[in-house]
């Protein structure tokens, strides 16, 4: 459901804070997963894969605000659509 409720998020918003957000949730929803998929089976690999999923998000949160925040000083919106024409 989480899951699910990030892919929405990512699909529909244009703001790329809600983006990110969106990109989190879904990335919980996937632990959450794990864990219970883990606690299901009585194998500790969904906790250790959580662990993982939650490094990785904490990288994609430190990558993905220095990404918007370079982004916000070169164009002053933070809508994706505005954005999407970057010539090189």
């Amino acid at each position: 459901m989480l899951f699910a409720l990030g892919l929405a998020g990512v699909l529909m918003r244009r703001n790329l804070i809600f983006i990110l957000m969106s990109v989190e949730i879904m990335l919980n929803g996937a632990g959450v997963a794990f864990v219970a998929a883990g606690s299901r089976w009585g194998q500790p690999d969904g906790q250790i894969m959580f662990l993982f999923i939650l490094a990785m998000a904490a990288a994609e949160v430190a990558i993905g605000l220095a990404l918007v925040l370079r982004l916000y000083r070169h164009y002053p919106t933070l809508d994706a659509d505005a954005i999407s024409d970057m010539r090189g």
